[in-house]
């Protein structure tokens, strides 16, 4: 039996079809031991660790920071050394390419608690001589990674791990790059000295800690400024070298720019849009919610979760998942909401559970909550599949009316735009009103115009009482 082993990147998500190198904890060359970090990869859910399934020296690594790399295609290989401790054949990681059970997307059963990846022998993960792992193999897979993977029998927490004398978790390191900013100059202030995710933020934000910058040296001054002789970059004009205007191209001529591969959440946010484009028979409806009759200040927020899950108590077929295959309808009890949430990366849509039994100080702890997650990326795979109907506040930013994608098999999206104050006709004269647009896109297939425009009615009517 040889002593080279290859190792095939597992699948780290619900069926992702691929994941983004992040940073790699060894070098070729290096030698390493069974469990310990080998890279860190990005996915649209998560920054995870993937721990090495050897003991040995490092051969080959199958990418730069910023490659993507797709499932089952060859991550690294190594030298195994007998003398260091290893798997035993067969040795159950709970990690299994299972070839039997469908992807899970949106809407689907929430996993169980104890998602983990776990890089294996035995499952597929690696296989003797670079070969493809073996078909046949077809056991559960276990689920989605997000903060803890398994490895032998044990299971333990993503952790800080210590590369270049800096101790930083993989995500904290990921948006150190994104941010270009270099981690031995952040001054750390977390426990035992790990760099946080406030502390790489508040260095891009004063400029300390640049990437690409000379390491700081203890004891020593700041870098002395650049000779006032040195030349400033060029800057872009509309005039040429001799003075004169310079001329527009030609109509002909295609504008230039940089390809920009779409990785991680924007990658699978793509991947999601274009298959409800394709799945999905969409109908916007849009009016006007009018606040006129409010007391005191109020949480928006609130009243709109409250007003949503008013209408889907009026009209349940709106909270509701739809198979467009098998032209099943399922209404759900409970009001699970998908909360849209924008961030530079992309779309993050994570579900606030069980609305329609929290109260307003329950759903704006829970949005909080929910938002912190997604923001330094700890927020659970689990969190972001399964809502019964989404929600789309783009009025916070701009817009008033909207047409919001519907993501299968969710069967409606509620859409409320930029508050207004409109002049209203009233009787014996005209006022005027705060009003908050509303669009409502649902899924034709799976309910009526007449379902959609009472459902419409049914959250108007609860957005507009008093308190």
């Amino acid at each position: 039996m040889s002593n080279k082993k290859s190792f095939f990147l597992p699948d780290l998500g619900e069926g992702l079809p691929d994941a983004t190198i992040v940073e790699w904890t060894v070098k070729v060359g290096d030698t390493i031991q069974l469990d310990d970090a080998l890279v860190s990869m990005e996915t649209a859910k998560a920054v995870v660790e993937v721990p090495s399934p050897v003991s040995g020296k490092v051969l080959k690594l199958a990418g730069e920071p910023g490659d993507v790399i797709n499932t089952g295609a060859m991550l690294a290989e190594f030298e195994i050394d007998p003398s260091m401790p290893q798997r035993s054949e067969g040795q159950d990681t709970g990690h299994h390419h299972g070839g039997g059970q469908p992807s899970k997307g949106v809407g689907s059963e929430d996993p169980a608690p104890d998602d983990r990846v776990v890089a294996s022998d035995d499952g597929g993960a690696i296989e003797d001589d670079g070969e493809a792992p073996a078909k046949g193999k077809t056991r559960e897979d276990s689920g989605t990674v997000v903060g803890a993977m398994q490895s032998s029998d044990t299971v333990r927490s993503e952790q800080a791990s210590s590369i270049g004398g800096v101790k930083a978790m993989p995500a904290v390191r990921a948006l150190a790059r994104k941010l270009k900013v270099d981690l031995s100059r952040v001054n750390a202030t977390g426990t035992d000295g790990v760099v946080t995710m406030a502390d790489v933020k508040k260095a891009a934000a004063d400029g300390s800690a640049p990437a690409g910058a000379a390491p700081r040296a203890a004891g020593r001054a700041e870098r002395a400024p650049a000779p006032s002789n040195a030349q400033a970059p060029a800057q872009r004009s509309t005039l040429s070298q001799s003075g004169k205007p310079m001329r527009t191209q030609p109509p002909g001529v295609a504008a230039s720019g940089q390809p920009e591969q779409l990785k991680g959440v924007r990658r699978n946010m793509a991947r999601v849009m274009a298959d409800a484009h394709a799945k999905v028979v969409p109908t916007t409806l849009c009016d006007d919610a009018d606040l006129h009759a409010w007391i005191g200040k109020q949480d928006i927020t609130a009243r709109l979760i409250r007003a949503i899950v008013a209408a889907c108590k009026a009209v349940p077929a709106l909270n509701a998942w739809f198979d467009g295959e098998k032209l099943v309808r399922t209404m759900h009890p409970q009001v699970d909401i998908g909360i849209a949430v924008d961030t530079e990366d992309g779309l993050f849509v994570p579900a606030l559970r069980n609305a329609d039994v929290l109260d307003a100080a329950g759903i704006r702890s829970s949005i909080q909550r929910l938002r912190a997650q997604v923001e330094d990326r700890s927020i659970p795979a689990s969190e972001l599949s399964g809502y019964t109907i989404s929600l789309s506040n783009f009025g916070m930013f701009a817009g008033r009316y909207a047409t919001p994608v519907v993501v299968p098999p969710t069967v409606a999206i509620v859409g409320a735009g930029k508050l207004s104050h409109d002049v209203v006709a009233v009787m014996g004269g005209v006022e005027v009103h705060r009003r908050m647009p509303i669009s409502l896109t649902f899924d034709h297939r799976a309910c009526t115009g007449g379902e959609a425009a009472r459902f419409l009615k049914a959250l108007l009517d609860d957005l507009g009482s008093p308190q």
